[in-house]
């Protein structure tokens, strides 16, 4: 794989050959980060034509696939053009290298000529008095940036949902904001739309089709990615062959007394007056199969004022107010940060 001439990795410009040789060494590093970074570019810059790339976990078991590089390539370039890049334009990578967000991101400046800063993936993050073209962060790096966030020009936000406060801080904060859907098998964004409150809904990329199947969950034609459909668990309200509309995870759906209910979106209604991580899920009930929980990452000593705030916000439905309410003082995360919801479900149950 050639490197576009004016490719910079922290101010440095490196030939094909030179960037193999310091690849070599950063591989042998000490640091997990730099080491990650030399053990990419060497599978990047050889003559195989895929590349391995992990699922986060967020919603199963993490499993490995193989990527055509042709197909990373493709999706670079499809970025440069949706977001109006241009080789020698800076873009910041603070996400790590581990999952695809982060090794897309070392691709788009190869591919794109674009002039990367990586710094670490850390929650808070320090960009000095650096400005950026482009960067992406999760909705935690941008909770704990507020303030460094106008330094990122073009600015993506991905790989779990924005909560209500959050959504409404950004949305006064930075006029070029984007909210991205995607997933590891899409090499990230397929779909985007701005950061606005009330959120609008999603559009995908120029070239990207979407449908439904039998259950409503979206399907996705990439065609630069592959030939066949692609299946995912989101369950959407399709609004057209580009636009939808994300109601939940198909994984998450709560049958309670034969309701369905989407815990994404009660979640979604509760961000307004509950700070602090929180979700709903479903426990078995010898009576409604399944009945609605809420489980809180805070003290025990909150666990009646949170009972009597939720009742008091889905008072007009009684099937949403939870019949329990359990507090945690951690929730389990994944490696990558993202709320684990199944492990944090099975800490209560264990309890």
């Amino acid at each position: 794989m050639e490197l576009h001439p004016k490719f910079r990795l922290n101010g440095t410009a490196y030939s094909t050959k030179n960037l193999l040789t310091v690849a070599q060494t950063w591989s042998k590093e000490a640091d997990a980060e730099q080491k990650k970074l030399g053990a990419f570019l060497l599978d990047w810059l050889s003559d195989i034509p895929t590349i391995q790339v992990q699922t986060s976990g967020s919603t199963g078991t993490p499993k490995t696939m193989e990527m055509p590089k042709a197909a990373m390539r493709a999706s670079a370039e499809r970025t440069a053009a949706f977001f109006s890049l241009s080789p020698g334009d800076t873009a910041l990578l603070c996400l790590p290298l581990d999952y695809i967000a982060g090794k897309m991101m070392l691709v788009r400046a190869m591919v794109l000529g674009l002039s990367l800063d990586m710094i670490p993936p850390k929650t808070k993050l320090s960009l000095g008095t650096k400005t950026y073209d482009f960067g992406a962060l999760i909705p935690l790096q941008a909770q704990h940036n507020l303030e460094q966030l106008h330094q990122i020009k073009t600015l993506l936000i991905g790989g779990a949902p924005i909560n209500t406060s959050l959504r409404k801080e950004l949305a006064t904060i930075h006029n070029n904001c984007v909210e991205t859907y995607g997933m590891t098998e899409t090499l990230t964004h397929v779909a985007t739309r701005p950061v606005t409150y009330p959120a609008t809904s999603f559009k995908v990329m120029p070239d990207v089709r979407c449908d439904v199947d039998d259950e409503n969950c979206l399907t996705l034609m990439v065609p630069y990615i592959s030939n066949d459909i692609m299946r995912t668990n989101d369950v959407v309200e399709l609004i057209d062959k580009t636009s939808f509309r994300l109601l939940g995870r198909r994984d998450f759906v709560i049958n309670s007394g034969g309701k369905k209910i989407y815990p994404e979106q009660l979640e979604e209604t509760l961000a307004e007056v509950l700070d602090g991580p929180f979700f709903f899920c479903g426990f078995p009930d010898e009576t409604l199969g399944e009945k609605l929980v809420l489980l809180v990452e805070a003290d025990t000593t909150e666990k009646a004022r949170i009972q009597q705030l939720v009742t008091k916000v889905f008072e007009a439905d009684k099937h949403h107010i939870p019949k329990a309410v359990f507090c945690l003082e951690t929730f389990v995360y994944t490696p990558s940060g993202k709320l684990d919801r199944k492990g944090t479900k099975a800490v209560v149950k264990g309890s």
